[in-house]
């Protein structure tokens, strides 16, 4: 019988999944999917290794489906299509670890109390991330889990990245940059040396382009700089988030628009970014296929910032050798990827048409002087990688 690692990534209204099978020399995805639209309209489906559909049901619009209920199904589905696999450990991926959880831990009640603390940190995040921790341990309370944190890989930034220029008495409290994407940044960390040594040992930035957006500075594979900082809708412009913005912004709503916290939340997180701007979509894709000005402007304006952010962090590493394109824009988009590189033509990127056309890995000419790499990044697997590391070590304690 085979053992497998579930790895979980639960938002407020989805949650998605991945099936590791940990015999081969590398962990061997088994299956992955998803149930989302819990409350509106819910909807599951799963794939088996080779990205053909295995499974499907949606419970019709208008349901509503909790995320036990989510997780049962889920359960149903991997004890009907699992015959030969055995759980052995559950991986969560959690935003916000803070200033004490630097490195993925085994959970236990007293590691949930912590992380709830960190809920105003991370409030449409945090709760989310951890329902599923409790569920799971209620239900297979004899199954190791482990919550890995996306801020954790900032933790090598100096203490002069993370800091705010506010009195010790707000900064004592946890108010400093953490930064986000961790997990992803991660993985391109240690895909690196694989497929783009010199990048892996210089001073690389990675865009990490999906629905949420942000550049990590890496040098020699570890985190300098992040565009994210105490919550992850600081930096670039993202999808429905509007990145950068100035706090007399927040005044402003405040005092002369009578806007209240909760107003002004649902702004900066769900009303802003691609779809505020274009009042079209805050779906890259849609926004290229669209002739309105607007959409353009937003094209405009969302590789601008990621130009401007780039010399940022180009800075905070004291130079740069490398940019490396991942997440659903970075590896999917050739035109926006195009128009990043062109911006950066100054620091020495010359793009590669024909190679940015198929994807790359590789999407600079071999005579830039900043190479430009395409690499899709796998959070899950990483997940599974330290959930299977804990595991191992917890069975070698309890063994001794």
């Amino acid at each position: 019988m085979a053992d497998v690692i579930l790895v979980l990534n639960a938002g407020s209204s989805s949650i998605k999944f991945s099936a590791f099978d940990v015999e081969s020399d590398e962990l061997e995805l088994v299956t992955h999917g998803q149930v989302e639209g819990l409350f509106s309209a819910p909807h599951f489906i799963a794939f088996n290794a080779n990205g053909e559909k295995s499974a499907e049901h949606s419970w019709g619009e208008g349901a509503k489906l909790e995320h036990a209920d989510a997780i049962a199904h889920l359960g149903a589905y991997l004890r009907g299509h699992g015959v030969g696999h055995r759980l052995i450990g559950v991986g969560h991926r959690v935003v916000h670890g803070g200033a004490r959880f630097t490195k993925p831990v085994l959970t236990s009640p007293e590691v949930l109390d912590e992380l709830d603390k960190l809920t105003p940190l991370a409030p449409l995040h945090q709760p989310h991330n951890l329902t599923p921790i409790r569920i799971v341990a209620e239900r297979n309370p004899g199954v190791p889990q482990v919550a890995c944190f996306d801020t954790a890989f900032h933790a090598t930034q100096s203490p002069l990245a993370q800091a705010f220029a506010l009195p010790e008495s707000i900064t004592k409290n946890g108010v400093r940059r953490y930064g986000f994407h961790g997990l992803s940044y991660e993985y391109i960390a240690s895909a690196l040396p694989d497929i783009a040594p010199d990048a892996a040992r210089g001073r690389t930035v990675v865009a990490h382009l999906g629905n949420g957006a942000s550049l990590c500075a890496m040098h020699a594979g570890k985190s300098v700089a992040s565009t994210m900082g105490f919550t992850a809708v600081d930096g670039l412009m993202m999808g429905t988030r509007c990145g950068n913005l100035d706090p007399g912004v927040i005044l402003y709503l405040l005092d002369e628009l009578g806007m209240n916290a909760r107003d002004i939340e649902d702004l900066l997180y769900r009303k802003s970014g691609l779809l505020g701007v274009s009042g079209v979509s805050g779906d890259m894709r849609a926004l290229l296929a669209s002739g309105d000005e607007r959409a353009r402007f937003a094209i405009d304006l969302y590789t601008y910032r990621i130009g401007r952010e780039l010399g940022s962090m180009s800075a905070a590493l004291q130079g740069l050798d490398a940019i490396v394109f991942t997440a659903g824009i970075g590896e999917h988009s050739k035109e926006i990827r195009q128009r990043v590189c062109e911006q950066a033509a100054w620091w020495g990127i010359e793009l590669d048409a024909k190679a940015n056309e198929s994807g790359g890995p590789r999407i600079s000419t071999t005579s830039s002087k900043v190479s430009a790499w395409v690499i899709p990044t796998n959070e899950e697997l990483m997940i599974a990688r330290h959930t299977l590391a804990l595991i191992e070590d917890w069975r070698e304690g309890a063994s001794a």
